[in-house]
């Protein structure tokens, strides 16, 4: 059985950088053998998490949707973007939902229980977002997954990517390479439950 991976972007920006980055992270997990999903985040979106909404009119739809997604997957690859050396919103607002929404209705849902998860950034700065992967490890740490200490930031990223998409530098190439295969190395293959 192949591991099932699933892989988006923290960002929406068209031309986002970590789309990009999202997108040379899927040709090399499906080159390794896995099975990858791929969603962009604005085909979910969320109001701001409110414990009253959540109270009176439970999950919204598209955080359902998105906790069955996560639970059908042995594993994520997320590129995050950074803002202000931190977790920017939307993401943030995604893993605080997924984090509260427990049933489907019909199942229970532990979207985060055993998923491991490999991170990502890509910014245009010398630093390529790592500041703000810190932030998102311990966010994800907090709610139960199991994280990979390899990751992969792309600096300069406006001039990082090749025509191909993959990162021009061996470097940064050969880093989201090894970030990819530890992440297909350490996931539970079949631990959804949905």
């Amino acid at each position: 059985m192949n591991a099932k991976i699933l892989v988006f972007s923290g960002s929406l920006r068209t031309g986002s950088y970590n789309t990009q980055l999202a997108k040379a992270a899927i040709k090399i997990l499906s080159a390794e053998g896995a099975e990858v999903t791929e969603i962009t985040l604005a085909d979910y979106p969320l109001p701001i998490l409110d414990a009253d909404l959540l109270e009176n009119d439970g999950a919204p739809e598209n955080a359902v949707k998105l906790a069955q997604l996560f639970q059908v997957h042995d594993g994520l690859f997320i590129a995050c973007p950074e803002y202000n050396s931190s977790i920017p919103p939307l993401l943030k607002n995604v893993l605080d939902w997924v984090s509260v929404t427990k049933s489907d209705g019909t199942h229970d849902l532990k979207p985060y229980a055993g998923l491991t998860v490999a991170l990502g950034s890509a910014s245009p700065g010398a630093l390529g977002g790592i500041r703000g992967l810190y932030h998102v490890r311990s966010v994800l740490m907090n709610v139960g997954t199991q994280i990979i200490t390899e990751q992969c930031s792309v600096a300069n990223a406006g001039k990082s990517f090749a025509e191909d998409g993959m990162p021009s530098d061996e470097r940064t190439l050969s880093l989201l390479k090894k970030t990819c295969r530890s992440l297909l190395e350490r996931v539970t293959v079949g631990r959804g439950r949905v």
